[in-house]
């Protein structure tokens, strides 16, 4: 689903939430349109071949299930309390915060307290190929790694600007606005790997480790065995029903949900990677290809076979 088809759907669900349309008339359009109203963040492509820009709003019973991107992203967060899972790393996420996420790495927000403001931010997408072209042409390797950065107090609060500005070319869209995206985003990329590569003291520290932490990291390094509940349970020396309730109070999912979405995020890096789809599913811990289909088309309305094709297009 490209950024300028995604718009239709967040004004549905804002009208929703202001009860100007009902829940049955919501559903039946994304129903007749194909589209699945929890995977709207999963299923997100580019408009441009270099860079998108946007602003993004959610609140507190808004769910942004555990998703990936084939593209670059970085977050400016405006408002919000609110934690961030990036990786398998949790942190507490506020304003001035600046999140770089590459292709492939899994991330979401977490409600796990009551919103006191909507969780807002800027958003800017950057095509790999640009991203490539940065390297090539301008001789400069911008940020490979996930990163979160605490512009807060620490000299780089100015960065806000470039996303302010690019995400007010964006929406003007006045002559030449492409380019000056463009121009802006590589500006922000160097100040932002400047800062990254001389302020490590600006990187927050993550979350204090739960039970919760640990059950990601378990599943991080399970991804290709078989993973259950009992062996979980097992391992943690605590009852099923215990990780069942953690996942579906701080997830917003089951705990089967949670690992078969961090499955596919693995299986979508290595299609790309190009590796062979017969062997994906076993690769990433599903038991034969068809139920690694299914999971997959289920999640992103498209094969395996469909997705690898886009990624030549």
């Amino acid at each position: 689903m490209k950024l300028s088809e995604m718009q239709k759907y967040k004004e549905l669900v804002s009208a929703h939430k202001r009860s100007e349309i009902s829940n049955e008339e919501l559903q039946k359009t994304f129903i007749t349109d194909g589209a699945i109203l929890s995977n709207l963040y999963q299923e997100m492509e580019m408009d441009s071949d270099s860079v998108d820009c946007h602003d993004d709003v959610n609140y507190t019973k808004d769910s942004i299930q555990l998703h990936s991107h084939t593209f670059y992203e970085m977050l400016y967060c405006r408002s919000g309390n609110v934690q961030y899972l990036l990786g398998a790393e949790r942190y507490r996420v506020r304003r001035g915060d600046i999140i770089f996420i590459p292709p492939g790495i899994s991330h979401r927000p977490l409600y796990l307290d009551q919103l006191a403001e909507p969780y807002s931010r800027y958003v800017i997408w950057i095509h790999p190929e640009f991203m490539k072209n940065i390297q090539q042409f301008l001789g400069f390797m911008p940020l490979s790694d996930p990163v979160l950065l605490r512009t807060q107090d620490s000299g780089w609060e100015y960065m806000e600007r470039y996303f302010q500005s690019a995400c007010r070319e964006a929406k003007i869209r006045q002559e030449g606005y492409e380019a000056c995206i463009s121009s802006i985003t590589v500006q922000l990329l160097i100040h932002l790997t400047r800062a990254c590569t001389h302020s490590k003291a600006t990187e927050p520290l993550t979350e204090k480790k739960e039970l919760l932490d640990e059950l990601i990291r378990y599943i991080e390094d399970h991804l290709a065995e078989k993973i259950t509940l009992k062996s979980a349970a097992t391992d943690f020396y605590i009852s099923e029903r215990a990780i069942s309730r953690l996942f579906s109070e701080k997830m917003d999912v089951s705990f089967y949900r949670y690992v078969t979405q961090r499955r596919l995020i693995a299986a979508k890096t290595r299609i790309i990677n190009g590796d062979s789809l017969e062997t994906i599913g076993e690769q990433v811990g599903f038991s034969d290809y068809s139920t690694f289909y299914r999971a997959f088309k289920q999640a992103f309305s498209i094969s395996p076979q469909q997705f690898k094709k886009l990624q030549k297009a």
